[in-house]
Formats: C-alpha cells, sequence, structure tokens
C-alpha cells in the first residue's frame, strides 16, 4: 500500500508570479503591523515611570497570575510600582483587576492582601473580581466603577496596549511600565502581545461588552472619601 505523503507547496515559476508573491507576503507583514502601529501612535506620550506620573486619584493594577495563592513575581512587581505610588502621594486609591472565576482562585483578593502588606490601608483598595482580560478591566473601570482618569501599571511589553484600550474605554490613562529582567516569560509576553495587538483593535473597533458586566459599583468613590 502506497503511503500518501502532503505535498510540498511549489512556488512560482515566472517573474509574475514571484512578485505577487512577495507583495502578498508584504501585504500580510503590513496588515499584522498595523494594531501595534496605532497602540503606539494613541499611547506616544503617556507613558512614564512612579518618578515622574503625574498624580491621579486611582491606579489600576492588572493581574498577572498567582503562585501557590501569591502574587507571581511580574504581578508583585506591578503591586510594587502600585504601592510606591501610594507612599509618594501620586495616588489615592488602587483599583486591582484580575480573574476570580473560580472559587479556588482569586487575583484580586491575593493583590488586596499583598498591598496592605506594604503599606496600602486596605480602604484605600478596591477590587474587581471580573477583570478577565484587558478590555474587561478598561470597560469595567468605567462603567462599573466610574474611573475617569487613571494611572495604569503593568509590564512594558504590555501597557501600551492597557493604555490604549482603557483610552478607547473612555477612561484618560497614563501607563508605568515596571522594569522586570528580560528572561524567558518576558520575551514569551513581548511575542504574544504582538498576536495581542490584533485583539486590541477590534476590540477597539468592536467595543464587545466584557464577560460579565453587572451593576455599578460605588467602591472607588467610597475609597476616594475614606480616611487612609
Amino acid at each position: 500500500m502506497r503511503r500518501w505523503r502532503p505535498r510540498r507547496p511549489r512556488l512560482p515559476r515566472t517573474r509574475a508570479g514571484q512578485r505577487g508573491l512577495v507583495q502578498a507576503v508584504v501585504a500580510v507583514c503590513v496588515l499584522a503591523l498595523l494594531p501595534a502601529t496605532w497602540m503606539h501612535v494613541v499611547t506616544g506620550d503617556r507613558l512614564h515611570t512612579t518618578a515622574d506620573v503625574p498624580r491621579t486619584e486611582v491606579a489600576v493594577v492588572f493581574g498577572a497570575g498567582l503562585w501557590d495563592g501569591e502574587p507571581s513575581p511580574y504581578l508583585a512587581r506591578r503591586l510594587d510600582a502600585a504601592a510606591e505610588l501610594y507612599r509618594a502621594g501620586r495616588i489615592e486609591v488602587v483599583l486591582v483587576t484580575g480573574d476570580n472565576s473560580r472559587e479556588d482562585y482569586d487575583e484580586p483578593d491575593a493583590m488586596r492582601t499583598y498591598l496592605v502588606r506594604h503599606g496600602v490601608p486596605g480602604t484605600r483598595i478596591v477590587s474587581d473580581h471580573a477583570g478577565f482580560d484587558t478590555w474587561d478591566s478598561c470597560v469595567r473601570a468605567k462603567k462599573i466603577f466610574g474611573v475617569d482618569r487613571a494611572v495604569l501599571i503593568s509590564q512594558g511589553f504590555h501597557i501600551r496596549r492597557a493604555v490604549a484600550l482603557c483610552q478607547e474605554a473612555g477612561v484618560a490613562s497614563y501607563g508605568v511600565g515596571v522594569d522586570d529582567k528580560h528572561d524567558a516569560t518576558w520575551y514569551y509576553g513581548g511575542v504574544r502581545e504582538i498576536l495581542a495587538a490584533g485583539k486590541a483593535a477590534l476590540d477597539a473597533v468592536f467595543e464587545p461588552d466584557p464577560r460579565f458586566l453587572g451593576p455599578e459599583e460605588p467602591g472607588v468613590a467610597r475609597a476616594l472619601d475614606a480616611d487612609g
């Protein structure tokens, strides 16, 4: 019995065919880079450090995974930056947003606990338990928690997407990209962002509802009124 083997694609042999193939490849590359270009244009002057970010009432920290119930090293560095901004008086309230889709996995609660251990009063921390992705977190910050302006905190490879999406969701945003060693996880995150940029562009164009929206919550307004 003859074994079937997949046929290898044949490259065009004519100059016209080869030129058409090159043009098609270039067109695909351009389309793939358009979302990333859009993010760089939108976020051009909105990225800062913890030392020079404008004073803003609210900071938003995006979830980045838990290890044995504790914030992952990447998430811990985001939270460290938020605690630093709070101690410096550059923010007043921290909105922690992350995944709590399972009873045994609660990113916002772990983030809250970490911040309290590092000097941020519990009355100044608000939890969003339905921040399943960046777009959901941005929309919920605006529509559920009433945030109009915020400092966003994430890793450098993610912060442009976060700022671009929150801007589209109606939250005037500044981004703080925390430093991290360029290990395998960092490079993976950078590559993943190239693909995620496409989804971000679609979210910005079609503005889908979050996976869970729910009623408005006064948590941020109450935290701003708290004595600290």
